[in-house]
Order: structure tokens, then C-alpha cells, then sequence
């Protein structure tokens, strides 16, 4: 390898890897539309330069008192590798914010996304396209898939509903239903209220 591929490396590193954890942080956060990875080069440099940008003063101020060698080191891994992920962090807690929320777009693209992203526990009822509700518990062990994925439910359990609509009772031996986007109609969110038991039997739930 001679010194310009050297150099070249160099610069790929300081200037493009910064950038990709950003970006796929990011996509971690906000999953979305996937793009082929030599589009984001550009993208990737932008990102760096930000965060460079904010490491300037500290850089400016803290380097030149620093003797260790060893701190170096560590500082520009810190540089490198840490705080694309935490400047990403920020940024999302930022425009989470209701302050921000009024002059910008949500950063979650979809409702499916941002619905199942607040992690809360719900009963739920899925009517299908042909008229047929399901029923079922919506909470730790169960799983929704999100963009850039197609979207499909696992309740972790299968619930029998009454003629008025509530939760009778679970089904005998029930290890959940999965559900795929395309047989969806609607979906009706509840807030969790534990199912009484009774004589060793689920009652109502909803």
C-alpha cells in the first residue's frame, strides 16, 4: 500500500464511518425505506462533519493539555465509534419534543410504527377482511414487525370474545395467533386491565 492509499484510508475512516453509525443508529431508531449503502456516502460525510462540528471546542480546548498518548487514543475512539450514536440520540429526543413537534413532521413515518414503538401493554381485537374478529394480549412476549418490513402482529394470546364484544376467556393451550397485514381491516387498541379470576376461571377483561 503506498502513502495516497494510506491517506485514503485515513480519510475514509475520519470522514465516512462517523457518518454511517449516525445513519444507521438512526435507522435503528426510525426504521425506514432502506437505500442502497454507496448512496449514502454523501450523507455519511455530512453527518461526520456534524459531528466534528461539535467536538471542535472540546477538541480545540482539551487536546493540547492532553500529554497521555493513551487518552488520545481514547478520545478519538470516543470520537469515532461514541458520539456519532449519542449526537443521534439527542437529535431524537430533540425532535420528539413538543416544542420541535409544531414546526416539524413526526420522525416516525408511520402510525403502525409509531403505535407499537410507546411498548405498552394492550388488549386487542383485529377484524379481518372478511368480517372475523380476533382477539388477544398484546405485551412483552408478543411482536410487531416495522418498516421497512411488511407489517405483521403476534399476540402472545388468543382470547375467545361474546356476542357483545369482550373478552370471554383465553383459548385452552394458547401460544398466541400471528397476524399478516394483508387479512387487516382495523384494529381496536384497549388499555390492560389483568383478567379477574374467578373460581379458577378468566372472567371478562374488557
Amino acid at each position: 500500500m503506498n502513502v495516497w492509499d494510506q491517506n485514503a484510508l485515513i480519510i475514509f475512516i475520519l470522514f465516512v464511518i462517523p457518518g454511517f453509525i449516525s445513519i444507521k443508529t438512526y435507522e435503528l431508531i426510525y426504521p425506514g425505506e432502506t437505500f442502497d449503502t454507496s448512496k449514502k456516502i454523501i450523507d455519511a460525510v455530512a453527518f461526520s462533519c456534524i459531528n466534528y462540528a461539535f467536538l471542535a471546542i472540546p477538541v480545540y480546548f482539551l487536546i493540547p493539555e492532553i500529554q497521555n498518548d493513551f487518552l488520545i487514543i481514547i478520545f478519538g475512539i470516543f470520537a469515532l465509534f461514541v458520539f456519532p450514536v449519542i449526537i443521534v440520540y439527542i437529535f431524537s429526543l430533540i425532535r420528539k419534543s413538543k416544542l420541535v413537534q409544531r414546526k416539524l413532521p413526526h420522525p416516525v413515518g408511520k402510525p403502525w410504527d409509531y403505535v407499537f414503538s410507546q411498548q405498552e401493554i394492550y388488549w386487542m381485537v383485529v377484524t379481518l377482511n372478511d368480517g372475523t374478529k380476533l382477539g388477544g394480549k398484546f405485551a412483552e412476549k408478543s411482536f410487531i414487525s416495522s418498516s421497512p418490513h411488511s407489517n405483521q402482529i403476534y399476540l402472545e394470546e388468543s382470547w375467545e370474545m361474546n356476542d357483545d364484544g369482550m373478552f370471554e376467556r383465553k383459548h385452552n393451550n394458547t401460544k398466541g395467533v400471528l397476524i399478516v397485514t394483508s387479512e387487516i381491516k382495523l384494529i381496536e387498541f384497549f388499555e390492560y386491565d389483568p383478567p379477574i379470576k374467578n373460581d379458577n376461571k378468566d372472567e371478562n377483561a374488557r
